[in-house]
Order: C-alpha cells, then sequence, then structure tokens
C-alpha cells in the first residue's frame, strides 16, 4: 500500500490520520458530555454533591481537554499533510448535489477538527478554576487573558461548533454507508486500512462554492446561538438578591469593590458582591486608639463567582435563600503600623470575630481605604460536604478597596 494518494484511492498516511481522528473524536465527545452532565448537577444548588463526584467530573474534564488538544494537534497535521497530496476525486462527481453535500460535509469537518479543540482550548486558558490538561506545557495561552467574559464567550462558541462537528460527523458517516450498502461503490473501501482497488474516478472540478456553504453554515449556526441566548452571560450574579436598605454614614462610599478568591482543584477562582452598604464613622485619631466604627452589610446573591455562581449560592455553601446577607459590625483602630476593622463577621447563621488590615488615605474630604484577610470557610459552615482540600479549598481570601467621600451635611 503506498502511503501517499493517487487520483483513485487514499495512501497510508491518509487512512492513519483518518481513523485515528475519528478514534479521538469519539473518545473526546462522550468524555465530554458525561462530564458536561456531572458538572450540571455538581452546580445545581438543589443537588447534594460530594466530593468523589466533584473529583470524578474533574477527572472527565482533564480527559476530555487532553483529548481534545491532541485532536487539534491531529488534525494541524492531517491538514497541513492533505494540503501537499493529491486529492482522490468523488466517485459520485457525476451526481452534482451529492457531490456538492459531500464536499460541503468535508469542509464543516475540516474546520470544526480546529474551530472545536481551539475554541475549548481558549476557553480553557481564559477561565479561572478549572481540570487541567494533562501534560507539561503549562495551562495558559499566549495572548489569552484570565477574564470571565471571554471564558463565557468562547465556552459558547465551543458549544455551537461541537453541534455542528457532531452534525457533519452524523452526515459523513450516513453518506459513507449509503455509498457502500446503496450505491455498492468503493467509496468507503478505498479508506479502509490495507490495499483496495477503486476505479478511476470521473472528471471533475473541485469548486470553492462548498467551502463558502460550510461558512454560511457555521455563520448560521452562530446566528441562531446568540438568538437563542448562547451568548448571554450565564455567570451573573443572582437575580433573587436581597434589598438593601440605604445606610445613614459619616463617608459615603462612592466607589468600591469587595471581592473573594476561592482555591477550585489548586486554581483560583475570583468572584465580586454587586450590592453591599457601609455605615462609616470615623475621625483620624493623633495617636494610636478607638478611630470609628463601620457596619458592613452585604447581599449575597449578588455574588458572580463564573461557572460556580449558582452552585455558591446552594444549601451547603452560602444557602442565599435561608441567609440572604452576610454582616460585619467592627471597631475602627488606628495602630502603630496602620488601620484594623475588628468585630464579628457573621455568614448564614455563623459569627467570627476577625481583623481586617487596611491602608488608608485622606485627602481633604476624600479617603482611599484597602484592606484584605484570609477565613476558613468551615468556620462559617460553608461547604461542609467537601470536608477536605481535595477540591476546595479551606482559605478564602477576601478583599476590599474603596474610595469615600465625607458626608458635608
Amino acid at each position: 500500500m503506498s502511503l501517499t494518494n493517487t487520483q483513485s484511492s487514499y495512501g497510508g498516511v491518509t487512512k492513519a490520520f483518518h481513523w485515528l481522528t475519528a478514534l479521538l473524536i469519539l473518545t473526546a465527545l462522550p468524555l465530554g458530555w458525561f462530564a458536561n452532565e456531572l458538572a450540571h448537577a455538581i452546580y445545581d444548588p438543589n443537588i447534594q454533591t460530594t466530593e468523589d463526584d466533584i473529583a470524578r467530573a474533574a477527572r472527565l474534564f482533564s480527559l476530555h481537554k487532553t483529548v481534545g488538544v491532541t485532536v487539534f494537534f491531529v488534525a494541524l497535521a492531517r491538514i497541513l499533510w492533505a494540503l501537499n497530496q493529491t486529492k482522490p476525486g468523488l466517485l459520485n462527481a457525476d451526481n452534482k448535489p451529492e457531490a456538492f453535500a459531500a464536499e460541503t460535509v468535508h469542509w464543516l469537518l475540516y474546520g470544526s477538527l480546529i474551530l472545536v479543540p481551539l475554541s475549548g482550548w481558549i476557553h480553557h486558558a481564559a477561565a479561572e478554576g478549572f481540570a487541567p490538561i494533562l501534560w507539561p506545557f503549562g495551562q495558559n495561552l499566549p495572548f489569552v487573558p484570565k477574564s470571565a467574559f471571554l471564558a463565557e464567550l468562547t465556552a459558547a462558541f465551543h458549544w455551537l461548533f461541537i453541534l455542528v462537528l457532531a452534525g457533519s460527523l452524523l452526515l459523513h458517516i450516513a453518506g459513507a454507508l449509503k455509498h457502500h450498502v446503496v450505491d455498492r461503490d468503493s467509496t468507503l473501501r478505498r479508506m479502509l486500512p490495507g490495499r483496495s482497488e477503486a476505479p478511476q474516478p470521473p472528471a471533475q472540478h473541485h469548486s470553492t462554492v462548498p467551502a463558502f456553504a460550510a461558512l454560511a453554515i457555521w455563520a448560521a449556526v452562530l446566528v441562531v446561538g446568540w438568538a437563542t441566548g448562547e451568548f448571554d452571560d450565564h455567570g451573573k450574579a443572582s437575580l433573587d438578591t436581597a434589598e438593601l436598605e440605604d445606610v445613614q454614614s459619616e463617608w459615603e462610599v462612592e466607589e468600591g469593590t469587595l471581592s473573594i478568591t476561592i482555591s477550585q482543584l489548586g486554581s483560583p477562582v475570583t468572584g465580586e458582591f454587586a450590592d453591599w452598604t457601609a455605615a462609616i464613622a470615623f475621625e483620624d485619631p493623633t495617636e494610636p486608639g478607638l478611630a470609628g466604627s463601620v457596619d458592613v452589610t452585604i447581599a449575597i446573591g449578588s455574588l458572580s463567582l463564573g461557572t460556580v455562581t449558582d452552585q455558591a449560592m446552594g444549601a451547603d455553601f452560602f444557602d442565599s435563600k435561608t441567609f440572604p446577607t452576610a454582616q460585619f459590625k467592627a471597631d475602627l483602630l488606628k495602630t502603630e503600623t496602620g488601620y484594623e476593622a475588628r468585630g464579628p463577621l457573621t455568614i448564614r447563621d455563623k459569627s467570627v470575630d476577625v481583623v481586617l488590615p487596611f491602608t488608608l488615605e485622606i485627602a481633604d474630604d476624600e479617603a482611599t481605604m484597602s484592606g484584605s484577610l484570609e477565613l476558613n470557610r468551615m468556620d462559617f459552615n460553608v461547604g461542609t460536604s467537601q470536608p477536605t482540600e481535595d477540591s476546595l479549598g479551606f482559605t478564602v481570601a477576601v478583599k476590599v478597596e474603596l474610595t469615600a467621600e465625607r458626608d458635608q451635611e
């Protein structure tokens, strides 16, 4: 058997690429499906899950991603090989509609073999907190930032491109079976391993129209995906959010961020609370001592934590339906080295005394503050179904930054 193609048959290298690609795709698709189904159960706040469930999902996603990246490189090698090879002619070239459909499906397949793994790889690189690709070359991509928006966008692209891949794959298989069973020609046999006798294809001209037809199909799928909400922000804060009352404060917060960072599967995931209030009384003393007080109320449902937002709201975690707010009531003190807020932090039904060191700069009647501390989620009975750090770390890093102006009234 020749390693290279001829006008009537495929060579050994092309056949090897074809069946290796088929094996990888038929491995990656079910791995991704099972992992995704398990992930949906994990992220559903109404379904109790264990660390074993999360570990199983992580293993499946890691295998899916690893096989997917392999598909990408195999597809690149396959395309480069095909560019330097004779393309065997279609045996049914005289049947113009069928030949057009066959070539369009081939374009869809070749494009999908690049677009599906590439979109998934970019999603992986842009996301925080992921099941790793099982290889030693790192998890990031050049020029791909950590971005929740980019991760959401490429996740939508990945899903839509998978649909195109699955559809074109089914059409490709159906066409091959039709040739073999109905037409009884050599189309399928000439791609099987070993030597196969194939008739000389009829004279034909390969047009670029099928390629443009494939582009039109991809565009149509993206438009339909946009119309059906595939590109909506699925990681935004919960709509079931407690409405916080306005507070009277000597210092009015003009802008600020309150964020938390967790460790999921060994990787950091950062989210922010969109709605919180702070009643601040503060007068900078000349000597260390009491400087004022702060009363912070946080709408738990306003937390946006990427793909695990819904899971974080569940009964085993923040339980936002039962405990819609958290509160931090603290004294503000000036120390020898800076400033601290000391007092009880209440999350769920647990109150723990904490110390928040912070920096403070006051210019005229404007104050800029930045502080951080680390909490143990187990102190607040958050995530008790995951009593080890195998999937979810104990430490939660909290960071607050704000700018406030003194009330002149």
